[in-house]
């Protein structure tokens, strides 16, 4: 087991909601087959999906964009922010707005300003939050998480557009399956492999998104500078950074992307001292000189619902093994209610 620096009582708010966000997951996809038909409708008429939010709200439209573009629709996910500063034309696109807790202050602009084109949905975690009074909604069971850092909200974030797929024609049987099979690896070799690093990048292809994710908690858990790269901007350059202290972590799922994952895994490993570290969920022989966390071997949506537990408490156990108070915010808040 890993030798923890924060203790067991801080840490296991953020055990809890780990432990429910599968039964949570299942719940939103049964409850919000209404709302999801009307999104999938409004979808479909306009064939353009825009999906605007921030933080781990973010990196789940990053995880999603994939998934609608595989049934046809132009779908792009962007920080509200950015969207707030230069924005992209959302006349004739559907916008998704989502905020966990419906608060987060890019969000109240927005609407504030008028700025929501017509079909404008939004996706939340709390049904009495501003942002579910301003638009039609989807909203996650089982309330806002508490703990700082996403990890139940990622879940149930994704099983809420994963009720919007299935009324798109997508196929969920691989996506419950692996709910309904959830499991966590043991992370603690993992941890061991990267004991030595001061900044680590996570990357993927088809699951950028979820890399995405995770390096943003890792940051805020951990206070090491962690981001997080595509595989092929990865190899564009900033390969040039590796060193024994830079450890990287990657994402393989079951798709044909997964070669290209393999490949910048090897290279990373034969030209530099970088430890490698592979949450993997492709089904392929594991990277040889690479620690491998397995993961159910699944693609897309599925892949993502696959990996993101055991990358969550890896996430979280790796910033406790270093942290003596890991979930606890020096300078921000749960909700960010500045700009």
């Amino acid at each position: 087991m890993t030798q923890l620096a924060t203790p067991l009582e801080k840490l296991q708010p953020l055990y809890d909601e780990m432990a429910r966000q599968m039964h949570d997951s299942r719940a939103s996809i049964a409850g919000n087959a209404d709302r999801a038909a009307e999104i999938a409708a409004a979808i479909r008429t306009d064939g353009q999906l825009v999906l605007l939010g921030m933080g781990g709200s973010h990196a789940v439209g990053r995880m999603l964009e994939p998934c609608y573009r595989a049934l046809g629709i132009d779908a792009v996910a962007l920080p509200l922010s950015e969207q707030l500063d230069k924005p992209l034309r959302l006349a004739g696109r559907t916008v998704i707005v989502t905020s966990q807790s419906g608060e987060s202050a890019e969000v109240l602009r927005w609407f504030r300003d008028g700025l929501n084109p017509a079909h404008t949905f939004g996706l939340t975690m709390e049904p009495g939050s501003s942002l579910a009074g301003l638009a039609p909604c989807l909203i996650g069971a089982g309330g806002s998480e508490k703990p700082f850092a996403a990890t139940r909200s990622l879940t149930v974030t994704l099983s809420l557009h994963a009720a919007v797929l299935a009324e798109l024609g997508a196929d969920l049987a691989a996506v419950l399956e692996v709910i309904d099979g959830a499991s966590v690896a043991d992370v603690s070799a993992a941890i061991e492999h990267l004991s030595g690093t001061r900044c680590l990048v996570t990357s993927g292809r088809m699951a950028q998104g979820v890399a995405e994710a995770i390096a943003l908690g890792l940051t805020e858990l951990s206070r090491l500078p962690c981001f997080s790269l595509e595989g092929g901007q990865l190899r564009h350059g900033p390969v040039e950074m590796l060193a024994e202290d830079v450890g990287v972590i990657m994402f393989r799922d079951a798709d044909p992307s997964s070669r290209l994952v393999t490949s910048l895994a090897e290279f990373v490993l034969t030209s530099s001292p970088s430890p490698v570290v592979i949450f993997d969920a492709s089904g392929l022989p594991p990277v040889e000189g690479a620690l491998t966390v397995p993961c159910q071997a699944a693609a897309g949506l599925a892949g993502a619902f696959s990996m993101l537990p055991s990358a969550q408490r890896f996430m979280v156990d790796f910033a406790a093994s270093r942290m003596p108070d890991a979930g606890t915010p020096l300078r921000c808040t749960k909700v960010t209610k500045v700009e």
